[in-house]
């Protein structure tokens, strides 16, 4: 498109005026010669620096990716023996995190853990006032055969204050507020709204309401209850669990019981009284193939990647700090000891899963050694499956999250913060010189139309010298 300079420099030049020479454009082909090679060395610059944030991204965030991948893999638990139990009716069966499991076992419960649950008198509303004073909530074994009540002088009496005018609700509340493992609401039955207490299970977690009233605003003692007290407030009585393992006759104040066998744990939720039930574990085998296959696999897509970013020739982070130190990491894995305090003689590294590093710095996965290692400590196997602080996961997980330590010079987001910089400060040159080009431009535009200037007055006195020397040629002749 046309511009005014140009229509204004054309225009001059076919009225002849000055010397005839496009000065605007002259001007801005020197300015543009001048900066030209130092501004495409700053682009090409920039677009390099461009795909190495872009790659060193892209590693990082494959690395994030498969992190995060494996962690929910592990804690779904299957890839290591799952228990499974023929009467569920009787149990809930699971494996704790990082176990495994084998053989089988039988269960009998013959009693479940039960919490103790205290009524209080009915009234009105739980808009009722109940008087003021201290609740003193004390925990211990309760006998209801002979009316008496055991203190567990382990556990910390729960004082409880009740302000004048306080109600029915407010109580429960308060109650509630304390944490101390007795929960309370109100419930209208058809009697009126009466406060139901619940502690936790277990027999020594039975409990006495013990209360201090105050004269002034009587009636709260009437929500105090000790054995020999109103039978008919206590609804349930506060048991411990009763079941046998193997014939062995346990108890448990609660009915979830943690790691009650090796790689087994229970919540109990029936009785089966002289009929025993069987626990067995499953065979984790296939689950842990095709997780190892998977694992290659993506340990493969990065190091294809990172393969392509570090070529020598043609890579462009060949020279890369953070790439090169996650190639030399990836070129360890293998070897490296991912369980330190397992065992002697039980599997530590990958390779003895059957990962192998190919000379090209790709995986490869040796079923028939994995099959071995599987056969030979299925336990050993599974405990590297866990979201604790060894394992398969805990080692690439530490990978992932150590390149993304923008402070690192040594990992991908440092390597990405020291690119970022660099393209900053290329940006910031590339606006410095185009300011430059352009005071230049201007300074040249201003100085060249003043010798235009001067040229043209010049050239308009020549030809004023010449037509009067062709006058006087004339007058001669």
């Amino acid at each position: 498109m046309e511009t005014s300079s140009t229509r204004t420099s054309s225009i001059a030049s076919t009225l002849g005026v000055g010397s005839g020479v496009d000065m605007i454009a002259l001007a801005e082909d020197l300015a543009r010669a001048q900066f030209e090679p130092r501004q495409l060395r700053l682009e090409d610059q920039s677009q390099v620096l461009e795909r190495q944030i872009s790659i060193a991204s892209t590693l990082r965030s494959l690395l994030s990716s498969f992190a995060s991948a494996l962690g929910d893999r592990v804690r779904t638990g299957d890839l290591s023996a799952q228990p499974n139990i023929a009467n569920a009716s009787v149990a809930k069966v699971s494996a704790p995190i990082g176990t495994a499991g084998k053989g089988t076992y039988s269960l009998e419960v013959e009693q479940l853990a039960k919490s103790q649950t205290l009524a209080g008198p009915a009234y009105t509303a739980s808009t009722d006032t109940v008087g003021a004073g201290t609740m003193t909530i004390r925990f211990g074994a309760i006998d209801t055969a002979n009316s008496t009540f055991t203190a567990d002088t382990s556990k910390a009496d729960v004082t409880i204050d009740i302000a004048p005018g306080a109600t029915l609700a407010d109580v429960a509340k308060a109650i509630n507020a304390k944490g101390s493992g007795v929960t309370a609401y109100i419930s209208q039955t058809t009697a009126g709204a009466q406060l139901v207490m619940k502690g936790p299970q277990g027999e020594q977690n039975g409990f006495v309401v013990e209360v201090a009233e105050d004269p002034d605003n009587p009636g709260l003692s009437n929500l105090g209850w000790a054995p020999g007290d109103d039978p008919a407030r206590l609804l349930a009585t506060s048991q411990n669990a009763l079941y046998k393992l193997d014939g062995l006759a346990r108890t448990s104040a609660s009915n979830t019981i943690e790691s009650a066998a090796p790689g087994l744990s229970l919540d109990l939720t029936g009785t089966n009284i002289g009929a025993p039930t069987t626990i067995g574990f499953g065979n984790p085998k296939a689950a842990v193939t095709t997780a190892m296959t998977d694992i290659v696999g993506a340990l493969n897509e990065i190091a294809a990647a990172l393969n392509e970013a570090t070529d020598p020739l043609t890579g462009d982070l060949s020279r890369d700090y953070g790439a090169r130190a996650l190639r030399r990491e990836f070129s360890a894995l293998g070897s490296k000891i991912i369980m330190p305090n397992a065992p002697e003689g039980t599997p530590r590294t990958l390779a003895e899963l059957g990962v192998a590093i190919q000379r090209n710095g790709t995986f490869k996965l040796d079923s028939a050694r994995l099959d071995q290692a599987l056969a030979k400590d299925p336990e050993g196997v599974a405990a590297m499956f866990t979201p604790g602080l060894n394992g398969i996961f805990a080692t690439i997980d530490r990978i992932a999250r150590n390149n993304t330590i923008s402070t690192d010079p040594g990992s991908l987001a440092g390597s990405v913060a020291r690119y970022t910089s660099q393209s900053k400060d290329i940006s910031e040159d590339l606006a410095e010189l185009a300011e430059k080009q352009e005071r230049l431009r201007s300074t040249m535009v201003a100085r060249f139309s003043a010798s235009d200037a001067r040229v043209a007055a010049s050239q308009s006195t020549l030809d004023f010298l010449k037509s009067q020397i062709d006058v006087w040629n004339s007058q001669r002749n």
